[in-house]
């Protein structure tokens, strides 16, 4: 019997696996893994030419874009990729041999292939939806633009299936995606190469871990440790910025380009006058390897004060598996992951937060890991995503039959 070949399209912006920040490219990275060691032929079209864990990558985009992530749609952030798929589907149309399409590609991907998958020598396809989250009314009172016309217009029947990264998304998503809509499958990664770190190992400290944005809620953070005098590393971009150095630079000049970015603004903002006024409170820039490995596994503890519905949360299942415990804000996918007193806390507001910062030794490193293992192994992953596809090629046979 043939093996199974997936075309896996990843997104343009950093090469797999990530040097810091990445958490798309992360799930790709351990998606790959596990699907390889299912004996399936999976071939990548991303960035560069690394291998990723034996399988073929072809280089659709030389290097990476993620500089101009943020950038006006018209001029690189559309453009970008959109030339990264189209070049992708050509070069898969001409092998003509793949069983499906794996997208990664945000609002891009399922457009195209809602009208392409299926035709012209393209084999049907599964898009992973990463983010961003419906637009909620609440939402759209603050200023966010509405973006629920695009995911209903994805509506009937058609070659490209979405797949959801939570239940907690899938339950915001349009009942006109019922035909398209498959089961979640959760985000994942391989466990045994995080380092376990118990209580013993532990220093005197806590992390946040994300890109800088109102939505992460890091001044909810900066905010509490402030006020009672713990010690606070920030790791994460800031706009595109990865590094405290460039960092300071663009805070202390008046005419810097990020000026309007709102990351940058609320970085700035929100969460610079608790780093001048505590020595505590830090910025460690975008950490990658072994570096990250540290940050993560010696932590006391996680905290991811989201003020969302974040979707899902690969930082949060990367602190697990070091054994470091997670605090975290009741909101959108976070009680999938965390059990609330086994592996972390979930709080409703910030004195809750605050208060269970100061239990966090409740919690102990062994349930952490072992919730990782049980539930987020890339291995796991990896066999869901099989039975999607797998789903996914019967109904595309149904629909020619």
């Amino acid at each position: 019997m043939p093996k199974l070949r997936v075309a896996m399209i990843a997104p343009p912006w950093l090469k797999i696996p990530p040097e810091g920040y990445g958490g798309v490219e992360s799930v790709i990275d351990g998606l790959v893994k596990g699907l390889m060691e299912n004996d399936v032929e999976v071939e990548i079209f991303g960035v560069g030419k690394k291998s990723l864990h034996g399988a073929k990558v072809h280089p659709v985009t030389p290097h990476e874009e993620f500089e101009n992530i943020l950038k006006p749609m018209y001029d690189y952030a559309l453009p970008t990729p959109c030339a990264h798929l189209l070049k992708s589907l050509k070069m898969i149309a001409e092998d003509g041999a793949f069983d499906i399409i794996h997208d990664h590609n945000y609002f891009v991907g399922p457009a195209v292939l809602s009208y392409a998958a299926g035709h012209g020598g393209l084999p049907p396809a599964v898009h992973t939806i990463h983010g961003p989250q419906l637009t909620s009314e609440k939402m759209i009172k603050e200023g966010v633009f509405d973006n629920r016309n695009y995911w209903k217009s994805l509506q009937g029947e058609h070659g490209c299936y979405l797949v959801p990264i939570s239940d907690a998304m899938r339950s915001e998503m349009p009942s006109e995606l019922k035909g398209t809509l498959l089961a979640t499958v959760h985000n994942a990664i391989d466990a045994q190469s995080f380092p376990f770190v118990g209580r013993e190992g532990k220093k005197n400290y806590f992390i946040t871990l994300a890109r800088f944005t109102e939505d992460k809620g890091q001044h909810i953070a900066a905010k509490i440790c402030a006020r009672k005098g713990y010690r606070l590393r920030m790791a994460g971009t800031v706009a595109t910025i990865t590094s405290q150095r460039k960092l300071m630079f663009e805070v202390a000049n008046p005419l810097s380009r990020y000026r309007s970015d709102a990351d940058f603004k609320y970085y700035s903002d929100k969460i610079l006058p608790y780093v001048l006024r505590s020595p505590k409170i830090t910025f460690s820039g975008s950490v990658g390897g072994k570096r990250k490995m540290k940050f993560i596994s010696e932590a006391k503890a996680l905290l991811f004060p989201i003020t969302w519905n974040e979707p899902f949360g690969m930082a949060v299942i990367e602190a697990l598996a070091c054994g470091t415990p997670v605090i975290a804000m009741n909101h959108g996918a976070m009680p999938e992951i965390i059990e609330h007193g086994v592996n972390g806390f979930l709080a409703d507001t910030e004195a809750q937060f605050a208060e269970y910062m100061e239990r966090v030794s409740e919690i102990d490193p062994e349930n952490c890991r072992r919730s990782v293992e049980k539930k987020f192994s890339d291995t796991r992953m990896a066999r869901n995503y099989l039975a999607r596809y797998q789903q996914v090629i019967k109904k595309s046979r149904r629909l020619k039959g």
